[in-house]
């Protein structure tokens, strides 16, 4: 038993989470009860109707919010015990966020871009160029480094910001509804390119969808209804 190798330990760890706006009459309990363990390598699909709590989930685990009571640990580190910059520094450290709005400069290179992240970082101008030119490269944007998002398509814009997020080299991954805007060929060539970056780099991917096509892309699935985890079960056929 000595020579067992010890567990690994999760990426993060939410513990009887509760999440309420307002007071009284007004009170809305987003969040009510929730506890979820991810671990490292895992590809996990959110999911249910508006209102359920899954962006408010996300938020939390993204370091954009925090518990109204319950432990979030990252790490096992209590981000409840950290303050606002402390939380700052582990987004920026750490987690990489995509959107379905893209969120990119609309008279800015796709390259520019994506070296944005590593001006906050302070990264000198010649390794930001380096490391943004490969990020673009792995998500298949090579020669497209100076196109502006108009001179690309919604597929190719998301790309970028997929790129973007990458390129700090984020152990997590958040991606919240990426194919929202997207026409299905293109959702489809996303979300393969997110299963592959999670099965050839090992990246912990944590995605907000709506819809069921996207989802079977995951090797995890959670759904929420009315604050709560209804149901958490990994999907078949799914390496991780």
């Amino acid at each position: 038993m000595g020579d067992e190798p010890a567990p690994r330990a999760p990426w993060f760890e939410l513990r009887n989470i509760t999440k309420v706006y307002g007071k009284g009459a007004a009170e809305v309990r987003a969040l009510d009860g929730v506890s979820l363990i991810i671990k490292p390598g895992q590809f996990v699909a959110v999911m249910g109707s508006s209102g359920s709590g899954k962006s408010t989930c996300m938020n939390i685990i993204g370091c954009l919010d925090t518990p109204t009571s319950g432990e979030f640990l990252f790490h096992n580190v209590d981000v409840g015990t950290l303050d606002r910059d402390q939380r700052a520094l582990l987004r920026r450290h750490y987690i990489g966020f995509v959107f379905q709005g893209f969120n990119l400069l609309a008279r800015t290179s796709a390259q520019e871009n994506v070296e944005l992240p590593l001006v906050y970082r302070r990264v000198p101008a010649h390794e930001r160029r380096v490391r943004a030119r490969a990020s673009l490269a792995s998500v298949g944007l090579e020669g497209r480094e100076k196109h502006t998002p108009a001179e690309l398509s919604g597929g190719q814009q998301q790309r970028v910001a997929i790129a973007r997020a990458l390129v700090t080299e984020p152990s997590l991954l958040l991606a919240d509804e990426p194919t929202g805007n997207l026409d299905s060929a293109r959702s489809i060539e996303i979300m393969e390119l997110l299963a592959e970056l999670n099965q050839t780099r090992g990246i912990t991917i944590v995605m907000v969808t709506h819809e069921q096509d996207m989802a079977a892309f995951a090797t995890r699935v959670v759904f929420f209804r009315d604050g709560r985890v209804q149901d958490d079960r990994a999907q078949p056929g799914r390496t991780r």
